[in-house]
């Protein structure tokens, strides 16, 4: 086979992982027109292949999904133009289907499966009988086949997974003052400075921050110090003085939210079950044309299991149905049916939430709750793969 033609589907692995697993010479595109015009699409397609090492030509023929007629004539001038051809089935409209099971006659013809991971042989493609998936992607690459990119986050990953035994001693910290939290973060805030290289910090115990005041917990600052998360503590009648022993932690002293996305990032890391795991996934929606316009949405934590990503959004508030829709949203765009999405939250399961969890499962989304947050039973959740 050196021409591979795959018809368009709107998950975007069903458009590469063929060309990834036979590597013809050409992959021929039957796909919408807004599709075959879209630059961006187009370049970010073919940096996917060259990212992978997979030398391909790419070529992009538009005509409308819906019109089995118009799909049966141009496939038919693409097998003529190109006899050492095969035909890939597992995407497409059902138009694009039936369009190609009247032209392929003595085409080979094969699909794929994601259930079993496998590759099947329809008819006269031997090449791919029974043939079992071996792709393993990461994170850019799930950006890439979909058009996106990935931008560089506010964290520098390889350097976190250095800092593991820190992340699970705020978690711990946190599980004790889970209920004034928010409020001991903004006191935080309030006396510090994001600035770079400003590590003190200095206040009086009461503090106004925002529209009200708020009084530190003299016991969260006495257990950040024994863990070695602040330094130099120094207390007195007005008030205290600390320093962060670095940029990084502070910044995690800073972030409402950090603390539960540091506990599902590390959880991940302690699965080993994915690829890939990255916290702070920022993706751009245009590929790497960054324009005034451009779209662009930060994933807390993001992994990738084999083919399959999984979307992580965590939140240390109640879940709202905006929360949810974004969710869906990024999973769908850039992962697809086969993909996973999981929000996390330090919420209680009480049955006031049921409205949520019932909303997160109609759109097919993992909701855990502060029950399943200890590391032992996160880690058991993230390992379950359960598919769409």
């Amino acid at each position: 086979m050196k021409t591979l033609i795959e018809l368009y589907d709107t998950t975007p692995i069903e458009n590469v992982l063929a060309t990834e697993m036979f590597r013809p010479q050409e992959m021929i595109l039957i796909c919408p027109p807004e599709v075959e015009q879209d630059r961006d699409y187009r370049r970010s397609l073919r940096s996917y292949f060259e990212y992978r090492k997979c030398p391909v030509k790419l070529t992009f023929i538009p005509v409308s999904m819906l019109d089995a007629v118009k799909i049966e004539r141009v496939l038919r001038e693409v097998i003529e133009a190109h006899p050492d051809c095969a035909i890939d089935i597992a995407g497409g409209t059902d138009a694009s289907l039936f369009a190609a099971g009247a032209v392929s006659r003595d085409i080979p013809v094969f699909t794929y499966s994601s259930k079993r991971n496998t590759f099947f042989e329809i008819k006269n493609a031997p090449f791919a009988h029974s043939v079992t998936c071996g792709v393993r992607l990461d994170v850019r690459s799930c950006f890439l086949m979909a058009g996106g990119t990935l931008l560089q986050g506010r964290e520098d990953n390889e350097q976190l997974k250095a800092m593991l035994p820190q992340m699970e001693k705020l978690f711990d910290i946190y599980t004790k003052y889970r209920r004034v939290w928010n409020r001991q973060i903004s006191y935080i805030q309030k006396i510090s400075s994001a600035e770079a290289g400003v590590l003190d910090a200095m206040g009086r115990w009461t503090e106004k921050a925002g529209d009200r005041h708020v009084k530190a917990d003299s016991g969260l600052f006495k257990e950040l110090a024994k863990a070695g998360l602040i330094l130099d503590l120094k207390m007195n009648e007005e008030g205290m003085s600390f320093r962060f022993p670095d940029e990084t932690v502070r910044f995690w002293l800073r972030d409402i939210g950090a603390v539960l996305e540091l506990q599902v990032f590390r959880a991940c890391l302690e699965a080993k079950c994915f690829d890939d795991v990255v916290l702070s996934a920022v993706v751009n929606w245009q590929g790497n044309a960054i324009q005034r316009d451009s779209v662009s949405n930060e994933i807390d934590v993001m992994a990738v299991q084999g083919i399959q990503p999984v979307f992580i959004s965590c939140k240390t508030s109640e879940i709202k149905t905006e929360a949810l829709n974004e969710l869906a949203i990024l999973r769908d765009r850039f992962g697809g049916k086969n993909s996973r999405a999981i929000i996390a939250t330090s919420g209680m399961a009480t049955k006031s939430r049921a409205p949520m969890r019932s909303r997160a499962a109609r759109l097919s989304i993992e909701v855990v709750e502060w029950e399943d947050l200890s590391f032992e039973r996160l880690v058991a959740r993230l390992k379950a793969r359960p598919m769409r």
